[in-house]
């Protein structure tokens, strides 16, 4: 805001200036900053369903989380009431003020190149969580722990009809 010479006194907008409606600051009786009169938090839990979502989409990206972490998610999915799929899984993140850093842990599909889909889980990981939270991502580190083999899905025990 620009000095009126009048203390207390507010400044009258303009024609064509940013306090009108529909301009920048609109939306304060003061013409200041709406985001300016409050604080905003994000809690770690949003973060890390935003970077857990944000890496299942990416081709060649199996599951989230070690084994014994997709054990238990397995065992979730089968009891009523549970939850379903945990999409956490996998992800643990360090939430500050104004910056983020994450850790997840990838099952990789067998015949991926292991780089390219890390590369592109970080890509995709850091635009959603920025875009989404305003929180900028100094790291996004990246475990893989496991590559699934396409007959590992086959190997359930067939039944027989006699």
């Amino acid at each position: 805001m620009t000095e009126t010479g009048l203390p207390n006194q507010p400044e009258t907008p303009r024609a064509g200036s940013l306090g009108e409606r529909g301009g920048k600051n609109a939306g304060g009786p003061h013409g200041s900053d709406p985001g300016a009169r409050g604080h905003t938090t994000i809690a770690d839990g949003v973060v890390a369903k935003i970077a857990g979502l944000a890496a299942r989409d990416v081709p060649g990206v199996h599951a989230m989380g070690g084994g014994f972490a997709r054990g238990m998610g397995a065992m979730r999915e089968r009891v009523p009431g549970a939850g379903g799929k945990s999409v956490t899984s996998g992800v643990k993140v360090e939430v500050g003020e104004v910056q983020t850093a994450v850790d997840l842990e990838l099952v990789v599909e067998y015949g991926v190149s292991i780089v390219e889909v890390a590369g592109d889980v970080r890509e995709n990981v850091i635009a959603a969580i920025e875009r989404m939270t305003g929180l900028e991502v100094v790291e996004v580190n990246i475990a893989v722990g496991d590559v699934h083999l396409l007959d590992e899905d086959e190997e359930q025990p067939e039944r027989r009809l006699e």
